[in-house]
């Protein structure tokens, strides 16, 4: 079956409902993405032996068919970070090995022959589909161009292989998405062509970029460039997925594992020797604050006994000038209640409590004592507190009166603080 690429459109609702754009999956797209730049950076300074050696050539080993024949094709990068796509030569299709042989010992070197290897289907093969997605899809892609396989494709998604990349990314924080199926009757029979051997030793199947182009009108000179087209593999271009089922793909040792390894020993043991230093430090660091600390307390509490024995005589003098002076005594309240109250007025209790005055006692005339009382400079407030209640034996009025005792200024108060400045 042969198909032709569709025109690019919009997704469904349906799939943007299931697609959440959380700022958390928009962080770990930056930072993978700052990750793989870093790494290309790095790899860029290093020899290409060296990259193939540590697994940094990102190399791989791609089987085209032609006609009877198999094209073995090398992809890479070059310096300036674009891939490049190399011939290596041609086999015969039906390549058969002993078993327990690889197809390609003895025609390859053995370092081509470690890469990951790759079956390149024509682009008629499959078809491909643009989408453009919220930036959060790109963490979760596969799984979310799996329910536009339905609605974009004539297949069901049963019924294909497919896989996903991200071509570019928009400003209006959305990525430019390429959803690519190929029919699973056509993967088979591209694969049972490679016969079992060679097919057991694929990691992936990926897909020409370029469909073939129709015949064109030549001008003069268009042969050359044709021909240096032809000769440098343009045409074949991969577009970087892998429509091989995850159960079929061949892992293969990874080739910087070993130095992976070193790395990771490395990095424990200049973490281990950080985290040594850093606790000596802060023991270091704790015990001079420590001694600085435990001499400083010794100050302090000097100091705050100090100032607690010079506040306790402060007050005691504070107190005993407000009560010589400042409050009324017991005596002169006495007096002045004997002077104020009207002779049919009899006092039960008296009660000074702090500034608190409490009259308590019997009265004929019960109503007008806070007018006869509330004049006196002894005291401030004066009133009755609750109703009055008739006493039937002494046919007077129970009354309760309360009032705020005034505090006089002991003289000289006012220029105190002069004084003291003065001092």
């Amino acid at each position: 079956m042969r198909l032709s690429a569709v025109s690019p459109d919009t997704t469904s609702p349906g799939t943007l409902s299931k697609v959440s754009s959380p700022a958390l999956f928009q962080a770990g797209a930056r930072l993978r993405g700052f990750w793989a730049w870093w790494m290309r950076g790095l790899a860029s300074w290093v020899p290409a032996r060296l990259r193939a050696v540590f697994g940094l050539s990102q190399q791989r080993l791609l089987l085209r068919p032609d006609g009877d024949e198999l094209r073995l094709l090398i992809t890479g990068r070059n310096e300036s970070g674009e891939d490049t796509l190399r011939e290596l030569g041609r086999v015969p299709a039906d390549l058969e090995a002993r078993e327990g042989d690889d197809p390609l010992a003895g025609i390859v070197s053995a370092r081509v022959a470690g890469l990951p290897r790759w079956l390149l289907l024509p682009a008629a093969e499959g078809l491909r589909r643009r989408l453009p997605l919220p930036t959060a899809a790109a963490d979760r892609l596969r799984e979310v161009l799996a329910f536009e396989i339905d609605r974009q494709t004539p297949f069901a998604a049963q019924d294909v292989s497919y896989d996903a990349r991200v071509i570019g990314r928009r400003g209006d924080s959305q990525i430019e998405a390429e959803l690519v199926v190929v029919p699973k009757p056509a993967l088979d029979r591209a694969l049972d062509a490679l016969g079992a051997p060679l097919r057991a030793t694929l990691a992936g199947v990926d897909m020409i970029a370029v469909a073939p182009q129709p015949p064109q009108p030549k001008e003069p000179g268009d042969d050359l460039e044709n021909a240096a087209a032809e000769a440098a593999g343009l045409d074949a271009l991969p577009l970087g997925v892998n429509l091989l089922p995850i159960a079929q793909r061949r892992h293969r040792r990874d080739p910087s594992s070993m130095l992976n390894l070193v790395l990771a020993s490395v990095a424990v043991a200049a973490f281990g020797v950080g985290l040594w230093q850093i606790r000596a430090n802060r023991v270091a660091a704790a015990d001079a604050f420590e001694q600085e600390a435990n001499l400083r307390a010794k100050q302090a509490k000097r100091v705050s006994d100090e100032k607690k024995q010079l506040v306790d005589l402060v007050e005691g003098l504070r107190f005993l000038q407000n009560t010589r002076t400042g409050k009324p005594t017991t005596v002169e309240v006495l007096d002045e209640l004997t002077r104020r109250l009207p002779n049919n007025t009899f006092v039960e209790k008296v009660s000074i409590e702090g500034d608190k005055l409490l009259v308590i006692g019997l009265s004929s005339e019960a109503s007008r004592l806070v007018e006869l009382l509330q004049t006196s400079k002894l005291w401030r407030s004066m009133s009755l507190t609750g109703a009055l209640q008739p006493d039937p034996r002494s046919g007077k009025d129970r009354f309760t009166l309360t009032a705020d005792l005034a505090i006089v200024a002991p003289p000289g108060q006012k220029g105190g603080d002069d004084a003291r400045r003065n001092r």
